[in-house]
């Protein structure tokens, strides 16, 4: 039949007496009850705890009617092995529901080989109505497994909604605000639609919105399907997808619409002025089925045979649960549950019973933990923890139990449970900076039962601080410190039932120092370390070698502080160290240092100094012979290298203040020849220095870009013009005119300058007052070369 031929057929059923297409009956009517037990080797089941029979089960199956019941029931039941293959005869069997002896008024049966399905009747007393029934069940065996399936799967969606509707109602009794968390919970537990639209009004107004228009809460469940899908084929899958058009199912899914409108298709064949086929529902708890009827039973002809679905005659297929655990579950909390997904029936069925999790104790030994299903918190909830609280940390758990007759498993869960060993920080003594938020990441035995954490100061009220559960055995918590000072610091996390905290004794420090490297050559006592903050270091042990700072400057967005040993021996070229760099605070810090090859080391091996003209510089001062140099002068230098290194044309010799001031550098080709490839000759000309270079004066090679050491030069001295010395008498003393007499320190008669004569600071005269000289010469000694001595002649 094609799909417009489905359609049409189930169009022409608007007629039927039995169900109206436009506002189908609903299962509400209660009708009587089965008593089912069921047996399988040496188990015997209630009804509710079967998922689906098997070859060999033996069945027990009795009507619970009153004992003031009127009307008198034949209790038939019908095996059936497939829409193409009759059943024989004796596959139909009866019981007359009144009669006094057990035997006779019960169904004993056992499942025959071969058998797929199983359908059971009530039929009201009337001659004949055996073999009539027999007629119909033989006759179109394809029918009663199409009913068989569909009553069967609308019965455990129903269980569903009943279930989804009990929570719903119970919250709206006692905690109806509640229903804003709960209802999307209920809703994924049990595969139900859900309006959302509802948990957006009035408080007041939610449940019933929620409950509004049930027959279309339910969705299709694939586990239930598949219980029910026993007979494949296209008209099986025909009337599934037709039952999920907006014609025939009004835009969702209702397996009440589709079973009626189903049934009433297929009893209407069999209808005769004897009997008219009534479709149920069935409620199955413990060893009862609860008959639900969605139109009221005839006793009148035609009489009414309620039809009653068994669960299919197959191989248990438990479903597959998955775990929907985010991390570890702490299984003293008392909201703890064991989240799972996958399958809605283990809320609203029986059918998955002693649900256990087994644990692995401390010892060794295995502990069982009862379990029950919780729709309302999405999975299995501890039924006593009593067992639990004999355990420790964290433990692996396997979810286990069984469905119907057979074992069922389900996921592993990790448990928690605290302990005493408390908590400890991840890595030797973390670096808290203030001024910023530090994220700490905390290990423990039990994360998933932290209760508390809070953060103390120095004199300050704990803080509350939110954490996160990384792992089996970590949390990472954030530490607020963007208003705090440096200090000490007091972490405390708290497991829940435990009374006293594990307190953490934690330090916070300001912007650590960023280093960015350290320089050193081989055979140095000297280093450079480049970074920023470096104001911070105390000292730097390298190998055998203690380094102290020696001075600290700025070069554009860095930091250099130069270090200098105060212990240890150099250290040899190539080698790989890591430098312990320790703050004044108390840290230490790590920096993977290598050993650069020795800077060029130099000798200076002569130099000539020239005084020049004297011009109109009035009267010659005599001068040292090569440790200073007039800066009307000239010096010629020369210099050479030791060890293996070569000089070439690029090199440049430096010269420099001793204090650090003004620089010049010689170049080849100007200033610098070579002699060799160890030896240079320089030339230096103060007139083409600045106004600023003046004083002992220091020279270092760069060669290769490395730079040897300081070496000490010479003496730039910048002469007074001393015009004329007159001397009179031995108490008059003599008297200096000139200019620039502030370049002059003391005017002495001896060499040592002995009760030499001060020249004040910044003296702006032309005139200066001098002992008598004896010998014809008085004693200079100049502002810019205090260690040396200058000759001013008197004649």
């Amino acid at each position: 039949m094609t799909i417009a031929g489905w359609i049409a057929a189930l169009l022409a059923m608007t007629s039927s007496p039995l169900l109206s297409a436009a506002d189908p009956a609903p299962f509400e009517l209660s009708g009587p009850a089965l008593r089912i037990m069921v047996a399988r080797g040496d188990q015997t089941l209630p009804i509710g705890q079967v998922p689906s029979l098997s070859e060999g089960d033996r069945l027990a199956i009795r009507a619970d009617l009153p004992p003031d019941q009127g009307a008198r029931f034949i209790l038939v039941s019908a095996f059936l092995r497939g829409a193409t293959n009759p059943p024989p005869k004796d596959w139909v069997q009866f019981a007359e529901t009144w009669k006094k002896k057990a035997k006779d008024r019960e169904l004993t049966l056992t499942v025959p080989e071969g058998a797929r399905q199983m359908v059971l009747f009530l039929v009201p007393d009337t001659g004949g109505a055996e073999g009539t029934l027999s007629d119909a069940v033989r006759g179109k065996p394809g029918e009663f497994v199409r009913a068989t399936q569909d009553l069967n799967q609308a019965s455990l969606d129903r269980s569903r909604l009943d279930s989804f509707m009990a929570a719903i109602q119970a919250q709206e009794n006692t905690h109806p605000e509640y229903l804003r968390t709960l209802a999307p919970i209920l809703a994924r537990s049990l595969s139900m639609k859900l309006n959302e639209d509802c948990l957006s009004k009035v408080i007041e107004m939610q449940a019933a919105c929620l409950l509004d228009n049930r027959e279309s809460l339910v969705l299709a469940d694939v586990h239930s399907s598949s219980m029910a899908e026993t007979l494949t084929g296209a008209p099986t899958d025909l009337a599934l997808q037709l039952s999920a058009t907006r014609e025939a199912g009004y835009g969702y899914y209702s397996p009440y619409i589709g079973v009626a409108r189903d049934i009433a298709r297929i009893f209407g064949a069999f209808s005769n002025p004897e009997f008219d086929y009534l479709p149920t529902l069935t409620v199955r708890k413990g060893d009862a089925m609860q008959l639900l009827l969605n139109a009221a039973p005839s006793f009148q002809k035609p009489k009414s045979v309620m039809v009653v679905a068994m669960p299919a005659i197959e191989a248990d297929s438990p479903p597959r649960l998955r775990s929907g655990a985010q991390g570890p579950i702490c299984a003293l909390r008392p909201d703890a549950v064991l989240p799972v997904e996958g399958a809605p029936l283990i809320y609203s069925t029986a059918y998955a019973r002693d649900m256990k999790l087994t644990l692995k104790h401390g010892s060794g030994d295995l502990v069982d933990v009862p379990v029950v299903s919780r729709a309302d918190r999405g999975g299995y909830a501890f039924a006593d923890s009593a067992q639990l609280r004999t355990m420790q940390g964290s433990i692996r758990g396997h979810l286990h139990g069984l469905w119907g007759f057979n074992r069922f498993d389900g996921p592993d869960f990790t448990v928690q449970l605290p302990d005493d060993k408390g908590w400890t920080v991840e890595g030797d003594k973390p670096s808290l900076v203030v001024g910023r938020d530090n994220m700490l990441r905390l290990n423990g035995g039990a994360p998933a039962c932290v209760e508390s954490i809070t953060l103390r100061g120095p004199d300050e009220q704990a803080q509350s601080l939110g954490w996160k559960v990384r792992d089996s055995g970590s949390i990472t918590v954030t530490l607020p410190l963007t208003d705090r000072r440096s200090g000490a610091l007091e972490l405390a996390v708290k497991y829940l039932g435990v009374a006293e905290p594990s307190i953490l004794s934690l330090r916070s420090y300001a912007e650590p120092s960023r280093l960015d490297g350290l320089t050193i050559h081989a055979g140095d006592r000297t280093a450079t370390l480049v970074g920023q903050r470096l104001d911070q270091v105390d000292n730097i042990v390298l190998g055998d070698l203690l380094l102290r700072p020696d001075g600290l400057t700025r070069e554009g967005q860095s930091d250099r502080l130069a270090l200098k040993a105060t212990d240890g021996q150099a250290l040899e070229p190539g080698r790989a160290l890591t430098a312990k760099v320790a703050l004044r605070d108390g840290r230490k810090v790590d920096l993977n240092v290598k050993i650069a090859e020795p800077r060029p080391q130099i000798r200076l091996l002569g130099k000539t100094v020239m005084v020049g003209s004297s011009g109109d510089q009035g009267k010659a001062l005599i001068l040292p012979t090569d440790t200073l140099l007039p800066d009307t002068g000239e010096m010629t230098f020369s210099i050479a290298v030791d060890g293996g290194t070569r000089l070439s044309s690029a090199d440049i010799i430096e010269v420099a203040a001793a204090d650090g001031g003004d620089m010049v550098r010689l170049t080849s080709g100007k200033d610098v020849r070579m002699e060799g490839a160890h030896i240079l000759v320089a030339r230096l000309d103060p007139s083409a220095f600045g106004p600023g270079l003046f004083g002992p004066l220091r020279m270092r090679l760069v060669h290769d870009g490395e730079a040897s050491d300081w070496q000490p030069l010479v003496t730039l001295a910048r002469l007074p013009r001393i015009d004329a010395v007159a001397c009179g008498a031995a108490e008059d003393g003599c008297s200096i005119r000139g200019r620039d007499l502030f370049l002059i320190d003391a005017v002495g008669a001896t060499e040592t300058l002995r009760n030499a004569a001060r020249v004040a600071h910044g003296y702006t005269g032309t005139t200066l007052k001098a002992p008598l000289a004896p010998n014809g010469k008085l004693y200079l000694r100049l502002r810019d070369a205090p260690d040396d001595v200058v000759i001013l002649p008197v004649g």
